[in-house]
Parts: structure tokens; C-alpha cells; sequence
């Protein structure tokens, strides 16, 4: 099952999803995302989200666009921030700041060599974080990209996969 496979089974009430899928997916060239940025972005974020159809279409549609290497760096984004994002939502949310203060004990040693380029994990880990709702990941995110000379409209694509790919799961579990 394709991305336009997916979106067969959106409802009407999905009708401006799969739109907005049909734009981002036939238009990845004009996105700022490189192929394996696009696809890795968001095959992070149909891990994400967990759901098998969804998963399959995103992998179906990266099959020959993308190597093994980002498929895989897309799975330990999705891992390290289901993980990062509960921890740092909860500090930057938390009105105590003693927590701030101590060492958090997590073990991320696989982000300082993801198998991609760095600013390629980074784009996947800030969809991820978008989508969990971590501002404080977010932040990080967006300066470590900024310091990679990473554009905005990137940046903003990035976003755009995370909003859509949510929106059209919660459609599909609408239908």
C-alpha cells in the first residue's frame, strides 16, 4: 500500500488530507528536503504514530528512494524521541526547576552517530518532537538546524509532514 492507497481510506471528512498528501508527496522536489530528508522525516513520524497502514505507505513510497541506512536512522529517531520527549516535555512543563538541575541518566549515545547526516537526524527528531509536543525539544532542534545552514522552508516541511501524516491518521480512524 502507496501513500495514495492511504488515502483511500480517509472519509470525506479527510478530504482536505488528502490533499494536503497528494502536495507534499507528488511535490517532494520543491519541499527544501532532500530524498533522504523527505523520507526519512517522515517515515519517522509514521513510526511515530504506530499505525501499521500508515507505516506501510510511507515505506512503500520510500522504497527505492531511500537507502536502509535512513530507514533505520528514521526507527532510532522515532525511538530516541518517544523517549526525549516525554522526559523534556516534563521538565520544561514542570514549575519545579530542581529537575532541570539534575543529570537526566538517559542513555542517547546512538544521536551522536545516527547513520545519516547529522542535520538529517535532526529534522527527523524535530517532526518527532512537533508531533510529541515538546517545545523544549523543538527549540533544540530548530538552533541545531539553524547551526547546519538548514533553511526555513525545510524546516517548515518538516513540520508539514508531521501535521498532515497526523491529520490523515486520526482521519483514517475517523472512517
Amino acid at each position: 500500500m502507496a501513500v495514495a492507497d492511504y488515502k483511500q481510506l480517509l472519509g470525506d471528512h479527510g478530504k482536505d488530507t488528502k490533499l494536503n498528501l497528494s502536495s507534499l508527496f507528488t511535490n517532494v522536489d520543491t519541499s527544501g528536503l532532500t530524498s533522504d530528508q523527505f523520507y526519512g522525516t517522515a517515515l519517522s513520524l509514521a513510526y511515530s504514530l504506530a499505525d501499521e497502514e500508515l507505516i506501510a505507505a510511507v515505506e512503500e513510497d520510500a522504497l527505492d528512494k531511500v537507502e536502509a541506512n535512513v530507514v533505520q536512522a528514521a526507527k532510532l529517531a522515532a525511538t530516541l524521541m518517544a523517549m526525549n520527549n516525554v522526559y523534556y516535555r516534563f521538565l520544561h512543563l514542570s514549575t519545579d526547576k530542581q529537575f532541570s538541575k539534575m543529570p537526566a541518566g538517559l542513555r542517547m549515545n546512538a544521536m551522536a552517530n545516527p547513520g545519516v547526516d547529522k542535520a538529517d537526524f535532526e529534522l527527523y527528531s524535530l517532526a518527532v518532537s512537533a508531533l510529541n509536543g515538546c517545545g523544549l525539544c523543538i527549540d533544540s532542534h530548530v538552533k541545531t538546524l539553524q547551526q547546519h545552514d538548514v533553511s526555513a522552508q525545510a524546516i517548515q516541511s518538516s513540520i508539514k509532514l508531521a501535521a498532515v501524516l497526523n491529520a490523515a491518521l486520526t482521519a483514517r480512524k475517523l472512517s
